[in-house]
């Protein structure tokens, strides 16, 4: 029998820059430890707990979950989450069909549902909607949930009547632990360690979940914690598309070299409380918070003003150049408290529920800019590389003393949004002759409100307007740095150090520096009041099972904000209202005890983002205003799903969905100059409902457990899904040369025409192990200043990321966890127009976690 090797032994075998080879090839190798480790295993509690907690016991929730759903969902349980390096929620549901994830410095943030940007689809916590702690979105950034926290997650594709209807792609569900879910009591601790590869850094992370239940188990309490700090570091260089010409022409007008050092927290904590005094009656409390802190030090060298405008790679002029440094903490806090009560008497159901979420933004006074200014252009610079430029130039580059100091720009904002809503829903079960029925109506109220407030504060060199000006002492950035940065895609030269960057200007006369525009423009308040009823009518016949039903929504919008023209505030109000009618039909039609059809038609209303609606107004010139559009439609999408799903076994299915999504009223980003009132202006940005949208695709998903395989291979466990999508969108704006409006079409943003997720697992005795491939294809990121030229366009390019983990139960009560993510190294890349031409790229390393999870009882 070979001697088994420990994941740290193996990891300490492997370079990091074949790793992902060594745990391709030792696959099979795990395997058949796994077989001689349950051999060896006498003890049948052990193997119970493992199966219990498997791999296989997940797929059967998520599985019967969806099967007896009366509309599309797609269900993760937590078993599932825990078995992946899933460091968030968005992460973890990145493995469903028809869902991706959108990263943000190697970390998944938003969730993109069947081609649907995350700002058009909603989240809830234990059925409470979850608002946006971000001043200018709606789209809820999954991060801030640790993965540790959740026991399920539900991904609802089409819609039922007595949903809320604010979602186009599918509304996030997440639930918190209930002791009803567990058979007793139950106490768990996780602790662990977490190598980030960029920078050497090792992070610590805690969990603890608790449930037990009281007088003669009718009350049931259920509390978790989860601590997680990470430090970890990324390389990035940016054009911000800054680019004339193509092939043999093209010329870069600028870049950026950037090194990000953050650190992250989170902390989550949950409390439930169930009370059930008898079996027709449960009263329940849900609250749930998540704390996220992100404390970013970004330090950067920036390129640009080249003599001639632009220079071809390899060529190089005369640049100027600037260090530059930005550092802040900002912390996002999300809240969510539940209440609620069900009753039942002989066939009706009544149903109470009030709750009340808020989301927080606060970033204290940071850094916004201090930059420092080459004391006169630098001669011989240029760059090499389009995808990823690398710069050409003298050793003055790098050195402090070639620099001083320019500006000083610091920055507070407080973004909050908050939602409260109460609910009833009544239901009456019908046992006729020929078939069941069950009739549900109910109401619910929702006020929403979302404020923002932002002051900046600007000091610059000019000792004319001396209340601006930081003060006496040396300018030199020498003296202003630290320790040389580690970047790895090429030199940037030393730190700026922020304690010395604010001390300069502590003391100095703040209201002399504050800047009026900036601390006003994006300033407002928004409401959104929605009152809704729904009736709908669930009924079983045959071999058939029936949800058909309508949803009614009245919306009273209002917002407020300032119109600025250069030193003149003057304030901005808007308000409108509309009513939606909203019909749905649900249908799924036995052809056997394991095969279902599905069918659905659907109906959405979403409100547009809300750095579309606020109503503020920048006339910066007399020929150039920026303009905020509270007057945009909501939009509407009518969703038509059909599908087949197949049980195979008691935990693995196959299934096939076709969808379909018209969205009318689609917004965007476009120039109102040249049309009334802006008939003078050279360059009006604001934002226009465009005429249609649409998206397209089949959904293919397969997860089977290998049983009807000779041993070993009886305990592998497959699974696959892909989406194949497309979409659609008209948009246009007025060209004064052309003297006539003109349009273009475009993909959706966010959406990728292909998703693939990839996984092999194998489940034996004490082992529990998997690989897994996420993949996602090309996606329209934004579009450039001039939105009907596709050359602007900046698109990510197709990404795929390799996760492992393996699990060894070391007893019935203790298992040893390691997982890594990112084995292949994926970057992230931007381009504009086509793949030569860099808007961003950025790359991560890998990370090792390694933890230890025990129950205590």
């Amino acid at each position: 029998m070979p001697t088994p090797t420990t994941p740290i032994q193996f990891a300490k075998r492997c370079r990091p820059s074949v790793i992902s080879l060594c745990l391709l090839s030792a696959f099979g190798s795990i395997c058949t430890l796994a077989a001689s480790a349950a051999y060896a295993q006498a003890s049948d509690a052990v193997s119970a707990s493992v199966v219990i907690n498997g791999q296989r016991a997940s797929l059967r929730k998520s599985i019967a979950a969806q099967e007896k759903a009366d509309n599309i969902v797609s269900v993760i349980s937590s078993d599932d989450i825990g078995g992946l390096p899933d460091k968030n929620a968005a992460e973890a549901l990145a493995r469903l069909p028809g869902v991706s994830v959108q990263r943000d410095q190697g970390e998944g943030r938003y969730v993109t549902v069947r081609g649907i940007g995350a700002d058009l689809n909603a989240v809830t916590i234990n059925g409470a909607l979850v608002p946006s702690p971000e001043a200018s979105r709606r789209a809820v950034a999954l991060d801030i949930l640790p993965a540790g926290l959740i026991r399920t997650l539900e991904v609802t594709k089409t819609l039922r009547p007595e949903q809320d209807a604010n979602s186009l792609g599918g509304t996030t569900e997440v639930k918190t632990l209930s002791a009803f879910d567990i058979p007793g009591k139950m106490l768990t601790l996780t602790g662990g360690a977490n190598y980030d590869q960029n920078t050497g850094k090792t992070s610590p992370n805690l969990g603890l979940a608790w449930t037990d239940r009281f007088m003669d188990g009718k009350l049931g309490v259920a509390a978790g914690i989860s601590l997680e700090k990470r430090e970890f570091g990324s390389d990035n260089v940016e054009t911000g598309g800054a680019w004339s010409g193509s092939g043999a022409n093209a010329k870069l007008g600028g870049f950026e070299l950037r090194d990000y050092l953050p650190v992250r927290e989170r902390r989550a904590y949950g409390l439930n409380l169930d009370f059930r005094p008898g079996q027709d009656s449960a009263y329940f409390l849900r609250s749930f918070m998540s704390d996220f802190s992100d404390d970013e030090v970004r330090d950067r060298l920036t390129i640009s003003n080249f003599s001639g405008g632009a220079v071809a790679e390899d060529a190089t002029a005369s640049a100027r150049a600037e260090r530059r440094m930005r550092q802040r903490k900002y912390t996002q806090t999300i809240s969510s408290v539940v209440l609620g009560t069900e009753q039942k008497s002989r066939h009706w159901t009544l149903g109470l529920k009030a709750g009340a979420s808020k989301a927080s933004d606060d970033t204290p006074e940071a850094i916004n800019d201090a930059r420092f200014r080459g004391n006169s252009n630098f001669a011989g610079v240029g760059f090499h590389n389009s995808q990823v430029p690398q710069l050409i130039g003298p050793a003055s580059l790098y050195e402090p003393a070639s620099y001083s100091l320019n500006a000083i720009t610091l920055q507070q904002r407080l973004s909050e949004d908050g939602e409260k809503h109460a609910q009833f829903d009544l239901a009456r079960k019908f046992d006729l002759e020929h078939f069941d029925s069950t009739l549900k109506f109910g109401a619910k109220t929702s006020r929403r409100e979302k404020t923002n407030d932002t002051n900046q504060w600007s000091y610059n060199s000019s000792k004319s307007s001396s209340p601006n000006y930081w003060g006496a002492g040396s300018t030199s950035l020498k003296d202003f740095v630290q320790e040389p940065l580690d970047y790895q895609l090429g030199r940037i030269g030393n730190g700026i150090n922020p304690a010395l960057i604010r001390a300069r200007v502590a003391g100095l006369n703040r209201d002399a520096a504050r800047m009026v525009l900036e601390s006003n423009l994006n300033d407002y308040t928004m409401h959104e009041n929605v009152d809704a009823a729904y009736l709908q009518n669930a009924f079983d016949f045959d071999a058939w099972h029936v949800l058909a039903g309508v949803r009614m929504e009245h919306t009273g919008f209002d917002a407020s904000g300032s119109q600025v023209s250069g030193t003149k505030l003057q304030a901005v109000t808007r308000d409108k209202a509309y009513t939606d009618w909203l019909p749905s039909l649900h249908a799924r039609y036995e052809l056997d005890r394991h095969t279902s059809l599905r069918a659905a038609w659907t109906n959405a209303v979403v409100r547009a983002n809300f750095s579309q609606l606020a109503p503020g107004i920048n006339l910066v010139s007399n020929t150039e205003a920026v303009i905020g559009n509270p007057d945009l439609k909501p939009l509407k999408g009518a969703n038509l799903d059909l599908g087949v799903e197949r049980i195979l076994g008691s935990d693995g299915s196959v299934s096939a969905y076709l969808f379909y999504k018209d969205i009318k009223d689609f917004s965007y980003s476009t120039n109102l100059a040249g049309t009334a009132p802006w008939l003078g202006y050279t360059s009006a940005s604001s934002y226009a409902n465009g005429d249609a949208a649409s998206v397209k695709g089949i959904e293919l998903a397969y997860t089977h457990t290998l049983s009807m395989l000779p041993a070993p291979w009886n305990n592998l466990l497959v699974g696959v899904n892909t989406t194949f999508s497309s979409s659609s969108a008209n948009i246009s704006r007025y060209d004064s040369a052309a003297g006539k409006t003109l349009s273009r079409k475009i993909s959706l943003p966010g959406q990728s025409d292909q998703i693939v997720n990839l996984m092999l697992g194998y489940e034996q005795g004490p082992v529990s192990t998997r690989l897994a491939l996420n993949y996602k294809s090309a996606y329209l990121l934004e579009m450039g200043s001039d939105i009907l030229k596709a050359d602007q366009d900046r698109i990510v390019d197709a990404q795929k990321q390799l996760d492992f983990s393996f699990a060894y139960q070391i007893n019935q009560r203790v298992q040893l966890v390691f997982e890594a993510s990112n084995l292949n190294n994926e970057k992230y890349y931007v381009y504009q127009g086509s793949v030569p031409y860099n808007a961003q790229y950025e790359q991560y390393g890998r990370s090792y976690k390694l933890s230890l999870k025990a129950s205590l009882f």
